[in-house]
C-alpha cells in the first residue's frame, strides 16, 4: 500500500475514498479513529489518511486528487435548472433539491 492523501477531516478522507471507488481504484482510510488522541499525540499524526492497495492505481489516483483539488478551489458557481438555488462549481448535485448538476 501506498499513502496518497491527508485530509483535513474525515468527511473529506470519506469524500476522496469513495471517488477513487467510482474510478475503480481500491483505498482505504488510516487513522480514521486518531482525532481521539489528540493532545496525547501531536494533531498532525491525527488526520485521516487515504492508502491506495495496489501501487500501479497511484498515479490514476494522483491525477483524480489533483483533479478534485482544482474543483474545490473553484470560485465558480451554476444555478440548479430544478430550483435555482447557487451550487459551487465542484458539486455533482444541488445542496437544496439533490437534481444532478450536469
Amino acid at each position: 500500500m501506498k499513502r496518497l492523501y491527508t485530509a483535513a477531516d474525515l468527511t473529506e478522507a470519506y469524500l476522496m475514498r469513495d471517488m477513487l471507488a467510482d474510478a475503480g481504484i481500491r483505498s482505504r482510510i488510516l487513522n480514521e479513529h486518531a482525532q481521539g488522541g489528540t493532545g496525547e499525540i501531536p494533531f498532525t499524526q491525527a488526520y485521516p489518511e487515504l492508502w491506495i492497495e495496489r501501487e500501479q492505481d497511484l498515479e490514476r489516483a494522483r491525477k483524480l486528487v489533483t483533479e478534485f483539488e482544482a474543483r474545490t478551489n473553484s470560485d465558480v458557481y451554476v444555478d440548479c435548472p430544478r430550483c435555482g438555488e447557487e451550487n459551487p462549481d465542484n458539486f455533482e448535485t444541488c445542496w437544496h433539491c439533490g437534481l444532478p448538476l450536469d
